[in-house]
């Protein structure tokens, strides 16, 4: 008899196509809010650096978060490692402050600046370890705070949801 099993770790790499990060951020921003997602992470994040308390949220909707950012860190690595062969639509018109969100306006025109600089500086590995290292501080009352600055791998986490929503709707719109 043969065992058949489920894999549960993302295929990140099985059947490399052209947009297959691209396809990954879509099905991402589908099922998950771009403001919701945001606040979300704002609460882990917040109740993370806080001492005695834990998020209010259900741990099955944190994890499923959890697991949903795996998933958009690694197609925005698949996005940013594509960067040659992908093309986005850039219409140079003047944007509002509130458009950008915490883009500049260069990355707001070129979206995929904001992945290469993210990965330059962190790597999945550290994207991983942080996302990680947040939702298990935020699901308790723990005497030790990360060891790590959490800023910067927050901020490249909020700008990265930012540019992947950009690209979501450019290719929506095409």
């Amino acid at each position: 008899m043969k065992k058949n099993r489920t894999g549960f770790q993302s295929r990140l790499g099985k059947g490399r196509k052209k947009h297959y990060g691209l396809q990954q951020m879509e099905t991402f921003f589908q099922l998950n809010d771009l403001a919701a997602s945001k606040e979300l992470l704002n609460s882990i994040m917040r109740y993370a650096l806080k001492r005695n308390s834990w998020i209010k949220e259900e741990p099955s909707v944190i994890y499923q978060f959890y697991q949903a950012m795996r998933s958009f860190i690694r197609a925005g690595y698949f996005i940013m490692l594509q960067e040659k062969k992908l093309t986005v639509n850039i219409q140079w018109e003047d944007v509002s402050p509130l458009a950008l969100g915490l883009l500049s306006e260069k990355e707001y025109h070129n979206p995929l600046l904001v992945f290469k600089k993210a990965f330059k500086e962190y790597s999945i590995k550290e994207f991983d370890y942080f996302i990680s290292g947040m939702v298990y501080f935020s699901l308790g009352i723990y005497d030790k705070l990360p060891e790590r600055n959490m800023i910067n791998p927050y901020i490249h986490l909020l700008k990265m949801l930012d540019a992947g929503y950009l690209l979501f709707e450019r290719r929506r719109k095409e």
